[in-house]
């Protein structure tokens, strides 16, 4: 579950879209009607329910507890009693503001906001009472705070001063988890705690999102957004509502807002349900979606399934069609490299849509999700739901040579067996969710390792997302193995796009080829294409040609991008990777002279530095055309 659960730590967003959509939000209207409301009302029960099972189940909970993944749940609560509750210091907060660093104070405040969700399941696993005061303690700390939006989300501090009260991805997510442990523990709770959470979900989540729908205040712009931040945020605060609300009928107003407005975050996919926000913001965007709609569903009894609507299944396929090879993701845009799938989602499709991916099932469904997740997840990948209630499927089957998101122009391209080369080609545009100046990118995958990549995503800072954005070398297009022309670099924007002239797919090769043009604001430029050729003869290989037309001669490049070792084996060779990963690279430039460099691009990215290999001509050119072929080093 702890790759279900990218919250803490780690949120995320797109700021220029958040400002672009909150100046046009100055007034919002609730997007249903009453009549919609009164049959959400009607559909709900009469006193609030969350996910999960109460502490007083204790068939439910003996269950959990007598299971491997919660066997340490008691004795790592048992050293939070020791520890104190950390502190999160005004001055910790406004680092942001000072500096741009938003991770030390998100790592403080994970740890605060953790506390409450680890004390509470070990309190309903073991049921003594022991953890209930810590939890008490952990609880009234998290309510002391100036605000629970991040600061990175609060640039102008109006929620830290206290002029207004607006929900982002932690507060909604706090709201949920504070609403599903009232709910989980009852009246164990002192009467003094339990309000005291109800007045918090009030002023910091119910209040606010009510306000936002009426009057349009506080003007929040991700109810009609169409990345992560719809779904997660849509999630925490429905799921508190249905947890805590006494009234159907209000709970009812935030059901009925919550199917309405969750429809934008569907428009962030391409028809064929490509995710440009990467797969580690499908994991946490689309994870929520799940733990939205089957929230819904149990409150409804089943009569409400967001997942049924026949938008969501592309989408739900992302992940699989995704897969280069197995366990191998290509890191495009604000992704990591080697992020995967989450196991307890991909679990809960596969039943869900019958996939039949036994092993993965088996290591992710009811309590075999774990005990890592927020509360809410527990609540609702643990216990029964919509997938666990129906049968296995027979076996997943073969296999795809080829998946290919027309709308997006991303390709992925498979071998003949598991052991041979693959790829993932991208075309797309510059102006995606999350994006990189990246058109043209692309990935090859070999025993199990990437050799050639995109490099992914960069630490956040405040730089991330500004109009700075694009000084990052991992950001913009130097970074990516694309190529470059004198010293221009790739624009951002919607029309620097990678127009797909021709697509061939056989059993044998698959062909791309993208006109690169509009990407490069490059006077003259009369002609830029690249042309991917995925061959599957033999271990296979993949073929990159880049050909340039230019009124006058200029400098051109292209590059690879890697995090292995690499050495030049003679003047037109280069190998990168190590053992059954090694790949050869063919260097052809009919004729044209040229040399390889290499610069380490150095930017925070929490791990290895890429290093970018340049393959340049050596004298400006009119015309040019740089064939790479890349093919599995002999051993």
């Amino acid at each position: 579950m702890k790759s279900v659960r990218l919250l803490r730590g780690c949120v995320w967003v797109t700021l220029w879209t958040a400002l672009a959509l909150a100046g046009r939000q100055a007034v919002a209207a609730e997007p249903f009607d009453s009549a919609r409301v009164a049959e959400w009302a009607a559909m709900l029960p009469k006193t609030p329910q969350g996910v999960g099972r109460p502490i007083t189940d204790r068939a439910a909970w003996e269950a959990a507890a007598g299971e491997r993944e919660f066997r340490d749940v008691i004795r790592n609560a048992e050293r939070l009693l020791d520890e104190p509750i950390a502190e999160v210091p005004d001055d910790l907060y406004l680092e942001f503001s000072r500096n741009g660093n938003r991770t030390r104070y998100q790592r403080a405040a994970g740890r605060r906001h953790g506390r409450v969700g680890r004390l509470v399941l070990a309190e309903c696993l073991e049921n003594r009472g022991r953890f209930l005061p810590a939890i008490e303690e952990a609880i009234a700390a998290v309510a002391e705070e100036k605000t629970w939006v991040l600061p990175a989300h609060d640039r102008a501090l109006e929620n830290f001063r206290g002029t207004t009260v607006e929900i982002d991805l932690v507060s909604s997510a706090m709201a949920w988890e504070l609403a599903t442990a009232a709910y989980w523990l009852g009246d164990r709770l002192s009467e003094d705690t339990r309000k005291l959470i109800q007045g918090e979900l009030e002023r910091r989540a119910f209040q606010p999102f009510e306000g936002y729908m009426v009057r349009g205040q506080p003007k929040l712009w991700w109810p009609v957004g169409d990345n992560n931040w719809n779904s997660v945020c849509l999630a925490g605060v429905a799921g508190a509502a249905m947890a805590a609300i006494e009234s159907p009928e209000r709970r009812a107003r935030f059901a009925a807002a919550a199917e309405a407005y969750v429809q934008n975050f569907l428009k962030g996919f391409t028809s064929d349900g490509y995710c440009s926000e990467g797969m580690g913001y499908w994991n946490y965007g689309f994870g929520h979606y799940i733990l939205l709609s089957e929230t819904l569903q149990q409150a409804t009894g089943g009569k409400v399934d967001l997942l049924a609507d026949p938008k969501v299944r592309p989408v739900a396929e992302f992940a699989r069609r995704l897969e280069i090879t197995p366990g191998i993701f290509p890191a495009f845009a604000d992704c990591h490299v080697g992020a995967q799938p989450g196991r307890v989602i991909m679990a809960f499709l596969s039943r869900r849509f019958g996939w039949g991916m036994k092993e993965v099932e088996d290591g992710g469904l009811l309590l075999a999700s774990g005990a890592s997740g927020s509360l809410f997840e527990i609540g609702v990948y643990g216990f029964a739901n919509s997938a666990s209630a129906r049968p296995a499927a027979d076996g997943a089957g073969e296999r795809a040579p080829r998946d290919w998101f027309s709308e997006a122009g991303i390709l992925i391209c498979r071998p003949r067996d598991q052991e041979g080369l693959a790829a993932a080609l991208k075309g797309g545009h510059n102006a995606e969710q999350h994006n990189h100046n990246d058109v043209g990118s692309f990935v090859v995958a070999l025993g199990g390792q990437t050799p050639l990549l995109d490099p992914g995503a960069e630490v956040y800072t405040a730089r991330t997302f500004s109009g700075r954005r694009y000084e990052s070398k991992l950001l913009n297009s130097y970074g990516h193995p694309v190529p470059r022309i004198g010293e221009v670099l790739q624009s951002s924007g919607r029309s620097a796009q990678a127009k797909v002239v021709k697509t061939e797919f056989t059993d044998e090769a698959d062909t791309l080829v993208l006109d690169l043009a509009s990407a490069y604001k490059v006077p003259g430029l009369k002609r830029l294409q690249r042309t991917f050729v995925f061959s599957r003869a033999g271990a296979g290989s993949l073929t990159v040609t880049d050909e340039v037309e230019l009124e006058s001669a200029q400098p051109f490049e292209t590059a690879l991008v890697t995090l292995s070792k690499w050495s030049q084996a003679d003047d037109k060779r280069l190998l990168v990777g190590e053992g059954k990963s090694r790949v050869e690279v063919q260097i052809d430039t009919a004729g044209q002279a040229f040399t390889v460099r290499a610069e380490e691009i150095k930017e925070d990215r929490n791990g290895e530095l890429p290093t970018r290999l340049a393959i340049a001509l050596q004298k400006p050119v009119k015309g040019a055309a740089v064939r790479l072929t890349i093919r599995p080093a002999a051993e």
